[in-house]
This record gives structure tokens, sequence and C-alpha cells, in this order.
């Protein structure tokens, strides 16, 4: 079962979007952490995906800024910490 499906089902898939200026293209880590974006937590998969390609469009000048989805639901719930992540971009 996806988590679209159980988003269907009712079941609460929570879902952080936050970014940042990275250090290098490439990686995951951050220039400041102190200054990270946290575009906030969203009930679903597609609503934290709208608000991550909203918030990523308005940085495309700027090649080392990236925003991210993290499923939160995955960590609240250990099940989930099996499935493949889905990756956005």
């Amino acid at each position: 079962m996806t988590d679209a499906d159980r988003s269907r089902e009712g079941e609460q898939l929570l879902h952080l979007v936050f970014g940042g200026e990275l250090v290098e293209l490439g990686s995951t880590e951050f220039r400041d952490p102190s200054k990270l974006d946290v575009v906030g937590i969203f009930p679903d998969f597609a609503s934290a995906e709208r608000a991550w390609r909203a918030k990523a469009q308005t940085t495309v000048d700027s090649a080392l800024t990236r925003y991210f989805i993290v499923h939160l639901h995955r960590f609240l719930v250990p099940e989930h910490l099996s499935r493949p992540p889905r990756n956005v971009g």
C-alpha cells in the first residue's frame, strides 16, 4: 500500500518541507543550519509536494538552495520505515 493509498483511507501522514543553502551541489550539508527555512508540516504528501514545488520555484536562480520533503510519518510509525522513499526532485 502506498502513502497515497493510506492517505485516502484517512490515515494521517505528516510531511515536513524545509530547505536552505547547501555547502556544495550534490550535498545535503547546509551552509548555515541556523538559517534553514521551515516551510511547514503538511497532513499528506500531495499538499507537501505543492508547497515544496512552490518554494523551490522561488529559488530557481540559486543553484545551491534546495528544498526537501521529509516523511515524518515514517519516523512516527516504524512499519512505514520499511517502505522505499519517493523522490520528488
